[in-house]
């Protein structure tokens, strides 16, 4: 009876554990995303800034 119940504990951290590696890629992964989105917005107004620049 012991090692049923603790096969049974067993599985559920273990499915506790997964699926708190799973959020923790997921919300490491939008992170990574919004970094690079913002990255991106920085390079696009230098670029516009130092063309307008030049032109004059």
């Amino acid at each position: 009876m012991g090692k049923t119940i603790l096969t049974i504990i067993g599985v559920v951290l273990a499915i506790w554990v997964a699926m708190s590696v799973v959020g923790a890629i997921i919300s490491m992964l939008k992170l990574f995303f919004f970094i690079g989105f913002v990255a991106v917005l920085v390079v696009l107004a230098v670029t516009l800034i130092s063309k307008s620049k030049s032109r004059l």
